[in-house]
Parts: C-alpha cells; sequence; structure tokens
C-alpha cells in the first residue's frame, strides 16, 4: 500500500477508536472508517536475462491480455549460442550411437561408452540451457491487466534483475480498511458494508472477505479485507473512500 494509502487508513482508525469512544458514551454510533482499493494481483515484472531491450509493445496505462508479450530483448547472441549447443548434441548423440554399436560388439571398453553417453547428456543439458536463455528474451505477462508503471525504454541496455514494469489486475479487487479489533466478533466474513468513494461520489455495495491474522496491540486495531459486490467499470486501483459499517444491534 501507498504512504498515502497508509495514511489515509490511520486516519480512518482514529476516526473509528472516536467512534469506539461515542458508542461506550451512549452516543448514536458513526461506524464511518477509512477504506482503499487494491488490487488482488500485481507485481513488477524484472529481466531474468541481461541485454538490449529490442521492443515495448505497451505503454503506461495500456491493457494487457494474458500471455501477450510485453517486453521483447535483443536475442542474436542467445540464438546464436543455442544453434552451436544443438550442433554439438548432434555430434554428441552420433559418437554415443558408434560406442553403443561397438560396445555391443565388444570393440571398446566400458569406459569409453559411459564417457560418450556423459558428453551426450551434458550437450543435451546445454541445449536445454540455451532454450531457457531464449525463451526469457521475451517477456510475457503472467495475467491479463493494465501497466503501471514502464521502468525501461526501447534500446536500453539492462543487466539481470533490472525492473521492467510494474503491472497490476484490475479486474479483480478488495478494499482494504483498518477496523478496531473489538468488531472481530461480529465483522466476519460476508459482512455487509458500503462503501463511498471520494472519487466518484458513490456508494457501492460490498462485504468483507477476511480479517488480518494479527491485531496491533497498540492502536488495538486490525486490518480487513473485503470485496465489492458486482462489476463497475469506473473503479480504479488505489481509489479511497469510507466504509460504512452499521454494527448489529
Amino acid at each position: 500500500m501507498s504512504r498515502a494509502g497508509r495514511t489515509a487508513l490511520a486516519l480512518g482508525l482514529i476516526a473509528s477508536l472516536a467512534t469506539g469512544a461515542a458508542l461506550a458514551a451512549g452516543d448514536a454510533p458513526q461506524p464511518d472508517i477509512r477504506a482503499q482499493l487494491s488490487p488482488v494481483r500485481s507485481t513488477v515484472l524484472s529481466t531474468e536475462i541481461p541485454g538490449r531491450v529490442a521492443d515495448l509493445t505497451v505503454r503506461e496505462g495500456d491493457r494487457f491480455t494474458e500471455g501477450q508479450r510485453l517486453v521483447q530483448f535483443d536475442c542474436t547472441v542467445h540464438k546464436a549460442r543455442l544453434d552451436k549447443a544443438l550442433a554439438q548434441q548432434q555430434q554428441a548423440r552420433k559418437s554415443h550411437q558408434v560406442h553403443a554399436r561397438l560396445d555391443k560388439l565388444g570393440s571398446n571398453s566400458a569406459l569409453e561408452y559411459e564417457t560418450s553417453a556423459a558428453q551426450l547428456a551434458g550437450a543435451e543439458a546445454e541445449v536445454a540451457m540455451m532454450r531457457a536463455m531464449v525463451e526469457r528474451c521475451s517477456v510475457n505477462a503472467p495475467f491479463a491487466g493494465r501497466v503501471v508503471e514502464l521502468k525501461v525504454k526501447r534500446h536500453q541496455y539492462l543487466a539481470e534483475g533490472h525492473e521492467l514494469l510494474e503491472i497490476l489486475d484490475d479486474r479483480e479487487m478488495e478494499v482494504e480498511m483498518v477496523v478496531p479489533s473489538r468488531w472481530l466478533p461480529w465483522l466476519t466474513p460476508g459482512y455487509p458494508f458500503a462503501l463511498r468513494l471520494d472519487e466518484t461520489r458513490k456508494e457501492y455495495p460490498a462485504k468483507v472477505v477476511r480479517t488480518g491474522a494479527r491485531i496491533d496491540p497498540v492502536s488495538q486495531s486490525v486490518k480487513v479485507f473485503g470485496t465489492v459486490d458486482g462489476r463497475f467499470p469506473e473503479l480504479v486501483a488505489g481509489m479511497s473512500g469510507s466504509a460504512v459499517m452499521q454494527p448489529p444491534q
């Protein structure tokens, strides 16, 4: 969660604690707490091989499908190494076939046969490794979603492990909020509430899906996660507002 989001949730917690004091004093309940929309799936893709960025197929804000190629590296050197490994594999296979025939005829030693078998296994492993390197020249989307931020440019040379782009799946989002821990007896999965967003100035039906695994002993608060009931195209990750919950009588 962003710093702004944490600040908003902290302010919401303060408001929630004030609500608890009001309830203790016998005043009318006003259980509005700050909440924020967060994507269920998001990640930062990084390069697994060093190389030059040959092509970027998306820009910030673009949508993409699962498996779509997002970044393409210049793979000339890796393809050449794969061709070399394939040639060495073919040579090792033919040598092993010859030694296998000689072994059946008893014309060579067991050591020569086993050595040829080991050379073939090493050549096949080299081919598998080079195929994996070639596959890593293309960075594909692990899920459908949108591009949050591009961290590289076309023709830029990158070292292994360099961040490429941040992506998220905006088809499924959850509501993050911090509530007083004394609400846990009744704030169980499935409990309904209304999500009132500042950006859209609308209310959306929502429900609790799970609670956090640990209570903050200082603030006596706990994280709670919910989901919006229904599909609303205007919702964007990072939107914030109030979660309106009515405690049971």
